[in-house]
């Protein structure tokens, strides 16, 4: 007891800047110890770097592509269709422009669609899903609740199709589309986590001290979901460039001349099998981003030290 005593009244004569010092040596610490449950697998340590490189090269697309003037309105069909060689490495398209240049600035709107998707739907799927599970049993959770099975009852890509086939085909609007179907998963978890969590002895203890129901749902519970959130956004961004896709290679998303992977994908099937590396490397380029999305979902995971719900 007189040691308890003795390191309160330390802790008690300690000046504000020391505090502030002790808390960030404590996120230093916390942050390493995620890091090491993050690096113990191998192949979410390669997710992670194949991903930073595919950004990367999104980002500085046209100092890293071999052909930057390709990826807009050009032609040149004396190079059309050509197999990959060492000048063209993944061979050139129908109308003669390079594959892979077109690929790395298709990325950058494959990396656009999810993370602004996420950044759209998360914060209301979020707070719907907070509000339906403290209110639980409520007229509040019902309305809640009934809207978000009604999205749910659909299937997602073929609300995805609908909502883009009335608006004009372009990025932004199928970044639209898919966002519209995508935050009832958000409400459905973060829903049945804080229905549990409303019932813990913390969440009662900041009622009975008359808290409001702001802090309650942001400080209380909020914390509480952040690890399976963070890990459903890893392993959704993935399949949220999936659905980008599928838009893009029916005509819903980014139009020509922007290259968009999906769009590759579409103008090349007609030249199957002959010039199969028209369709093979936009379709392989997809499968990399998403293999190391999952694989990244796997390590924060992991890192958490639990399961997706």
């Amino acid at each position: 007891m007189e040691v308890q005593n003795s390191n309160m009244m330390k802790t008690s004569h300690l000046t504000r800047e020391q505090i502030k010092q002790l808390a960030r040596t404590s996120r230093r610490e916390e942050l390493g110890r995620n890091w090491y449950k993050f690096s113990r697998n191998p192949l979410s340590v390669i997710g992670l770097i194949v991903i930073i490189i595919i950004i990367l090269a999104a980002i500085f697309a046209p100092q890293v592509s071999p052909y930057p003037k390709h990826a807009g309105p050009f032609t040149d069909f004396a190079h059309a269709k050509i197999a990959p060689n060492s000048t063209y490495l993944f061979g050139t398209d129908q109308i003669g422009r390079d594959i892979l240049s077109r690929i790395i600035f298709g990325m950058r709107s494959s990396l656009l669609m999810g993370v602004v998707v996420l950044a759209l739907v998360v914060p209301p799927g979020v707070l719907l899903g907070l509000i339906s599970g403290y209110f639980n049993g409520t007229w509040i959770d019902t309305v809640i609740m009934r809207i978000t099975d009604i999205f749910l009852s659909v299937p997602a890509l073929m609300l995805a199709l609908a909502f883009a086939s009335v608006l004009k085909p372009n990025l932004w609007n199928s970044m639209l589309a898919v966002s519209l179907m995508w935050w009832p998963w958000y409400t459905r978890l973060v829903y049945g986590l804080a229905t549990t969590l409303r019932n813990e002895y913390f969440v009662s203890a900041a009622e009975v001290t008359g808290a409001s129901t702001a802090h309650i749902l942001f400080r209380e519970i909020l914390p509480n979901t952040l690890s399976p959130i963070l890990t459903k956004m890893s392993i959704d961004i993935a399949w949220v460039i999936i659905i980008g896709s599928m838009l893009s290679f029916v005509g819903l998303g980014v139009q020509p001349p922007e290259p968009s992977l999906g769009t590759m994908i579409a103008d090349g099937a007609d030249y199957l099998p002959d010039q199969w590396w028209i369709v093979v490397f936009p379709a392989l380029a997809i499968v990399v981003i998403v293999l190391g999305f999952n694989l990244i979902g796997d390590g924060v995971r992991d890192m958490f030290g639990g399961e997706e719900n």
